[in-house]
């Protein structure tokens, strides 16, 4: 892509995200995402119902009456985006492809952050650490971002959730909120999870496509899977063949699910032709 038609791209991303992050996000974000503690801010007279464990003892002796330290919340966050760029992502039949589903909601997640003051990062993986973008703040850093949301050409098409969630755990040594974004094509994720949830507040959002779940009656159909280019020709006519895809795709997804709470990481389905906002206040609200 030259330079002129990414510059065009990134804008017009931009201009859609972050609109949406200002006018819908901006306040289900705040309450939904909690600071990293509580730091002192003053000291104050005690009042009745005061926790007298936050009696100032030396400032108490001082003055011959009362004071307690108040503390505030520590707005600040990390935000980690951990982003799936393996082949799987360029496949959608409908509104919009995997990948451009992807683009736009890490956009609106770190335009939501910055109008916070919160720092955003991001961890680009396939089945190894494709590119990492250190936390920072501001609108230059979030344009960046964009671009390589864009443009990123990933060495490997296949999966490997657990080498993204491990870098997550080594990598950003203090608690922050991870988001990530994948078709979760893959398995044996459950250990990494577990230890990356303890560690950070992590949120799932799983992309799909309808046909991935639901396959229309058109006969023999060449079907490939773009991690591995394996190809095989399915009769998508016979209703059980049809019903066994069906089958195995919700065992699947019931799978993952159950991964998810036993993790206590919170998550939501993102469709390619369905209304992501709907879908990512509802998870805000529910948190």
């Amino acid at each position: 892509m030259d330079s002129k038609e990414l510059i065009k791209k990134v804008r017009k991303i931009e201009i859609k995200t972050r609109g949406l992050s200002k006018h819908i996000f901006a306040g289900e974000y705040h309450s939904a995402f909690k600071g990293r503690g509580m730091s002192f801010s003053e000291v104050r007279e005690y009042q009745f119902g005061d926790d007298v464990r936050n009696i100032d003892w030396n400032v108490t002796a001082r003055f011959n009456k009362p004071y307690i330290k108040v503390f505030e919340e520590e707005r600040e966050l990390t935000v980690m985006l951990l982003i799936d760029v393996s082949g799987s992502k360029n496949f959608g039949t409908k509104q919009r492809f995997k990948d451009e589903l992807i683009t736009e909601v890490s956009a609106v997640i770190a335009f939501s952050a910055i109008q916070n003051n919160d720092k955003i990062g991001v961890i680009f993986f396939s089945d190894r650490i494709e590119k990492f973008i250190p936390p920072k703040k501001g609108k230059k850093h979030i344009l960046h971002i964009i671009r390589e949301l864009i443009d990123l050409k990933p060495e490997s098409l296949e999966t490997n959730v657990s080498e993204a969630l491990r870098y997550l755990t080594s990598a950003i040594k203090k608690r922050s909120t991870a988001f990530i974004i994948s078709d979760f094509m893959d398995s044996n994720f459950e250990k990494a999870m577990q230890i990356a949830a303890y560690k950070h507040d992590v949120i799932a959002l799983q992309i799909y496509d309808e046909r991935e779940r639901k396959l229309p009656p058109l006969g023999f159909v060449k079907l490939k899977d773009a991690e591995t280019g394996k190809e095989i020709w399915v009769n998508t006519s016979n209703r059980k063949v049809r019903q066994k895809y069906e089958k195995d795709r919700a065992n699947f997804d019931n799978k993952l699910k159950t991964t998810f709470a036993k993790s206590g990481v919170d998550y939501t389905e993102l469709r390619t032709d369905g209304d992501y906002v709907k879908a990512l206040l509802g998870l805000f609200k529910k948190r």
